[in-house]
Protein backbone atom coordinates (compact mmCIF):
# COMPACT_ATOMS: atom_id res chain seq x y z
CA UNK A 1 0.00 0.00 0.00
CA UNK A 2 1.38 3.41 -0.99
CA UNK A 3 1.13 6.31 1.19
CA UNK A 4 -0.49 9.48 -1.00
CA UNK A 5 0.23 12.85 0.05
CA UNK A 6 -2.59 13.51 1.91
CA UNK A 7 -2.35 11.32 4.24
CA UNK A 8 1.13 12.34 5.34
CA UNK A 9 0.55 15.97 5.93
CA UNK A 10 -2.14 15.26 7.68
CA UNK A 11 -0.19 13.37 10.01
CA UNK A 12 2.22 15.96 10.79
CA UNK A 13 2.66 17.75 13.96
CA UNK A 14 0.97 15.25 16.04
CA UNK A 15 4.42 14.02 17.35
CA UNK A 16 5.03 17.52 18.58
CA UNK A 17 2.22 17.34 20.12
CA UNK A 18 2.60 14.36 22.53
CA UNK A 19 5.60 16.11 23.27
CA UNK A 20 4.31 19.12 24.31
CA UNK A 21 2.01 17.17 27.02
CA UNK A 22 4.87 14.83 27.88
CA UNK A 23 6.53 17.88 29.00
CA UNK A 24 3.40 19.26 30.91
CA UNK A 25 3.41 16.25 32.65
CA UNK A 26 7.40 15.67 33.50
CA UNK A 27 7.18 19.42 34.98
CA UNK A 28 4.03 18.66 37.07
CA UNK A 29 5.17 15.66 38.69
CA UNK A 30 9.32 17.63 39.24
CA UNK A 31 7.05 20.34 41.19
CA UNK A 32 5.74 17.94 42.90
CA UNK A 33 8.36 15.69 44.04
CA UNK A 34 10.60 19.13 44.64
CA UNK A 35 7.63 19.96 47.44
CA UNK A 36 8.17 16.97 48.72
CA UNK A 37 11.25 17.30 49.16
CA UNK A 38 10.77 20.61 50.93
CA UNK A 39 8.45 19.57 53.30
CA UNK A 40 10.91 16.02 53.83
CA UNK A 41 13.68 18.37 54.94
CA UNK A 42 11.83 20.43 57.29
CA UNK A 43 10.68 17.62 59.26
CA UNK A 44 13.65 16.14 59.50
CA UNK A 45 14.77 19.33 61.09
CA UNK A 46 12.26 19.17 63.57
CA UNK A 47 12.91 16.12 64.52
CA UNK A 48 16.34 16.60 65.05
CA UNK A 49 15.54 19.61 67.27
CA UNK A 50 13.31 17.01 69.18
CA UNK A 51 16.29 14.89 68.99
CA UNK A 52 18.57 17.71 70.79
CA UNK A 53 15.83 18.27 73.39
CA UNK A 54 15.71 15.16 74.51
CA UNK A 55 19.27 14.70 74.80
CA UNK A 56 19.51 17.88 76.97
CA UNK A 57 16.67 16.47 79.53
CA UNK A 58 19.17 13.21 79.93
CA UNK A 59 21.74 15.56 80.09
CA UNK A 60 20.97 17.71 82.93
CA UNK A 61 19.38 14.55 84.57
CA UNK A 62 23.12 13.03 84.68
CA UNK A 63 24.25 16.09 85.38
CA UNK A 64 21.60 15.89 88.65
CA UNK A 65 22.67 12.13 89.37
CA UNK A 66 26.28 12.71 89.77
CA UNK A 67 25.78 15.73 92.09
CA UNK A 68 23.18 13.95 94.11
CA UNK A 69 23.84 16.77 97.26
CA UNK A 70 22.79 19.66 95.83
CA UNK A 71 19.80 18.10 93.61
CA UNK A 72 18.66 16.61 96.83
CA UNK A 73 18.51 20.20 98.32
CA UNK A 74 16.97 21.85 95.39
CA UNK A 75 19.98 23.71 94.31
CA UNK A 76 19.09 22.17 90.61
CA UNK A 77 16.09 24.52 90.20
CA UNK A 78 16.50 27.14 87.33
CA UNK A 79 13.98 29.43 85.59
CA UNK A 80 14.48 29.56 81.75
CA UNK A 81 16.76 31.84 80.15
CA UNK A 82 20.24 31.69 79.77
CA UNK A 83 23.20 31.67 82.46
CA UNK A 84 26.65 32.84 81.46
CA UNK A 85 28.99 29.98 80.77
CA UNK A 86 31.06 29.01 84.14
CA UNK A 87 34.31 28.04 83.57
CA UNK A 88 35.30 27.27 87.19
CA UNK A 89 35.24 23.24 86.81
CA UNK A 90 36.65 23.28 83.49
CA UNK A 91 40.53 23.21 84.64
CA UNK A 92 40.13 21.67 87.93
CA UNK A 93 37.89 19.63 90.32
CA UNK A 94 35.18 20.95 91.94
CA UNK A 95 31.74 20.18 94.17
CA UNK A 96 28.94 21.37 95.91
CA UNK A 97 27.40 24.78 94.88
CA UNK A 98 30.52 25.61 91.98
CA UNK A 99 29.21 22.07 90.05
CA UNK A 100 25.82 23.13 90.27
CA UNK A 101 26.52 26.82 88.74
CA UNK A 102 28.91 24.80 86.26
CA UNK A 103 26.05 22.41 85.32
CA UNK A 104 23.41 24.79 85.04
CA UNK A 105 25.36 27.74 83.06
CA UNK A 106 26.21 25.07 80.89
CA UNK A 107 23.21 22.95 80.13
CA UNK A 108 21.15 26.87 79.18
CA UNK A 109 23.85 27.37 77.24
CA UNK A 110 23.05 24.11 75.44
CA UNK A 111 19.39 24.70 75.48
CA UNK A 112 20.10 28.10 73.85
CA UNK A 113 21.22 26.55 70.54
CA UNK A 114 17.64 25.45 69.77
CA UNK A 115 15.76 28.27 67.90
CA UNK A 116 14.31 30.20 70.37
CA UNK A 117 15.20 27.39 73.06
CA UNK A 118 14.50 28.08 76.79
CA UNK A 119 14.86 25.77 79.57
CA UNK A 120 13.76 25.61 83.09
CA UNK A 121 14.14 23.34 86.00
CA UNK A 122 11.68 23.23 88.79
CA UNK A 123 11.33 21.60 92.33
CA UNK A 124 8.42 20.19 92.70
CA UNK A 125 8.66 17.93 95.49
CA UNK A 126 11.25 18.72 97.92
CA UNK A 127 12.91 16.94 100.35
CA UNK A 128 14.64 13.63 100.15
CA UNK A 129 13.75 12.20 97.87
CA UNK A 130 13.79 15.46 95.34
CA UNK A 131 11.61 15.37 92.52
CA UNK A 132 12.36 18.04 89.57
CA UNK A 133 10.37 18.63 86.10
CA UNK A 134 12.59 19.77 82.85
CA UNK A 135 11.51 21.64 80.68
CA UNK A 136 13.22 22.26 77.25
CA UNK A 137 10.87 24.44 74.86
CA UNK A 138 12.09 25.70 70.78
CA UNK A 139 10.18 27.74 68.12
CA UNK A 140 10.01 25.21 64.79
CA UNK A 141 8.30 25.55 61.78
CA UNK A 142 6.72 29.02 60.14
CA UNK A 143 2.67 28.01 60.77
CA UNK A 144 -0.03 29.75 62.40
CA UNK A 145 -1.49 25.89 63.63
CA UNK A 146 -1.64 23.84 66.82
CA UNK A 147 -0.22 20.77 66.75
CA UNK A 148 -1.05 18.01 69.12
CA UNK A 149 1.46 18.87 72.95
CA UNK A 150 2.18 22.07 71.20
CA UNK A 151 1.00 25.22 71.62
CA UNK A 152 0.77 27.94 68.92
CA UNK A 153 2.77 31.04 69.49
CA UNK A 154 4.39 34.03 67.97
CA UNK A 155 1.74 34.18 65.11
CA UNK A 156 3.05 33.31 61.83
CA UNK A 157 6.86 33.03 63.57
CA UNK A 158 6.59 29.74 64.40
CA UNK A 159 4.85 27.18 66.50
CA UNK A 160 6.55 26.29 69.86
CA UNK A 161 7.29 22.72 70.89
CA UNK A 162 8.42 21.62 74.30
CA UNK A 163 9.63 18.16 76.02
CA UNK A 164 9.15 17.69 79.41
CA UNK A 165 10.19 15.12 82.09
CA UNK A 166 10.36 14.56 85.47
CA UNK A 167 12.96 12.73 87.79
CA UNK A 168 13.09 11.61 91.19
CA UNK A 169 16.56 12.05 92.78
CA UNK A 170 17.67 10.21 95.91
CA UNK A 171 20.82 10.86 98.02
Amino acid sequence: MKKTKASCTAQQGFSMMEILVTLVIVAVALLGTAGLQAHALKTAKGSEFRNQAIFLSADIVERMEANKAEAVAGNYAVAAGAGAISSACVTGACAGGALTAYDLANWQAAVATLPSGKGSITLTTAGNPATYTILVSWVDRATNQTSTGAAASNAGKGETFSVTSTKMIRN
